[in-house]
């Protein structure tokens, strides 16, 4: 991790990627060993798709693991808290915004990159469209820089 960018989470955030590291620690770590155990004691393990499988999962695990142990370094994150709404958006807002090309309106939730689901409305801060919003108010319009740029007006920020 870079020395000066932490991980933004909220606290329900924080909570999900402890369990998940607990979860591949003591459920699918054990599980992979389990695994590997069976498919070596079938024999011959240069043709072994079993044992194959097992370690493909378990370097998959292992990652998994690394990564999530070093977002969850004392340090490595900051907690995301909403705060007063200041009339300005940032991480933690709901913001309801409008594209000036085609007039749709369209209402995200800005968290954290390990916290984003744009399928349900929850946009990393570290995307074009977060970025291009980030510390405007109501009635701004502000330029997304992306493949094709666009214009959106913000309407509303919760």
């Amino acid at each position: 991790m870079s020395e000066d960018k932490k991980y933004l989470m909220t606290e329900e955030g924080l909570k999900q990627l402890q369990e998940e590291y607990d979860h591949l620690i003591h459920v699918d770590r054990e599980e992979v060993k389990r695994e590997l155990a069976e498919a070596r004691a079938m024999g011959d393990l240069s043709e072994n798709a079993d044992y194959d499988a097992a370690r493909e999962k378990q370097g998959q695990i292992e990652g998994r693991i690394t990564t999530l142990e070093d977002m969850l370094q004392p340090g490595h994150y900051e907690i995301i808290t909403k705060g007063e709404n200041t009339g300005v958006v940032k991480v933690g807002f709901t913001v309801v915004v409008e594209s000036l090309d085609n007039h749709e309106v369209n209402t995200y939730t800005i968290v954290g990159s390990t916290e984003a689901d744009p399928l349900n409305g929850r946009i990393s801060n570290e995307t074009p469209l977060a970025k291009a919003i980030m510390g405007k108010a109501v009635n701004e319009e502000a330029e997304v820089n992306c493949r094709t740029p666009y214009t959106v007006r913000i309407l509303a920020i919760h």
